[in-house]
């Protein structure tokens, strides 16, 4: 076993605990190790670690320090690499973890929510409008009830069945539940995850 063998295992792990989102974001890499520092950028994040794009790759198991526009500083170290790209595994408290979960639903809530119709409607007891394509091409509006990092609940009359595949926001989702007023989508494309808080929209 080399000395990287245990960052991968670890890293393996995470993906299978946090769930993780595409944000395309940019960043700042530093290495301790050394003081060498690069601008970076992020293609997908969860609590646990992230994707980076960069011209500096560091080696497997050195330990970084990242900066990502919005949502702050994070430890870590690489766990995997690809090309011009590496994997880092974070090293954090549980409080930082939860922090950059409830920070990704707000990320996932600016993708889904139409701005303008918020402000419309901030007085009312609307929570937010979205749409959604259907694998038809049918695009269906409706009002955002909840949404988590992953998945979303939507109030809607159109309930497709259970299973069918569905785009909204760019984001690509399965049907997974039919309830009272709409239908639940989970996110597709990503690792299962430890559940996150949902949180509303807009608060009453």
């Amino acid at each position: 076993m080399t000395d990287a063998d245990p960052v991968v295992a670890k890293a393996s792990a995470e993906r299978r605990r946090f769930r993780r989102v595409k944000v395309d974001l940019p960043g700042r890499l530093f290495l301790p190790a050394d003081s060498r520092e690069a601008r970076c950028t992020v293609g997908d994040l969860s609590p646990g670690g992230a994707a980076i794009a960069c011209d500096l790759v560091p080696d497997l198991g050195t330990a970084v320090v990242l900066y990502v526009d919005g949502f702050g500083r994070f430890e870590g170290t690489v766990a995997r690499q690809y090309g011009h790209g590496f994997g880092v595994a974070f090293v954090c408290t549980p409080s930082k973890r939860e922090r950059t979960a409830e920070q990704l639903t707000l990320f996932l809530n600016k993708s889904l929510v139409d701005d303008s119709v918020l402000r419309r409607h901030e007085r009312s007891s609307q929570k937010g409008f979205a749409k959604f394509t259907r694998a038809d091409g049918q695009i269906v509006h409706c009002e955002v009830m909840d949404i988590s990092v992953g998945g979303v609940s939507l109030k809607t009359d159109v309930k497709p069945p259970i299973g069918e595949f569905v785009l909204i926001a760019q984001i690509a989702g399965r049907i997974a539940r039919h309830h009272a007023d709409g239908i639940g989508i989970a996110f597709v494309g990503q690792p299962a995850a430890e559940p996150v808080p949902h949180v509303n929209l807009v608060r009453l």
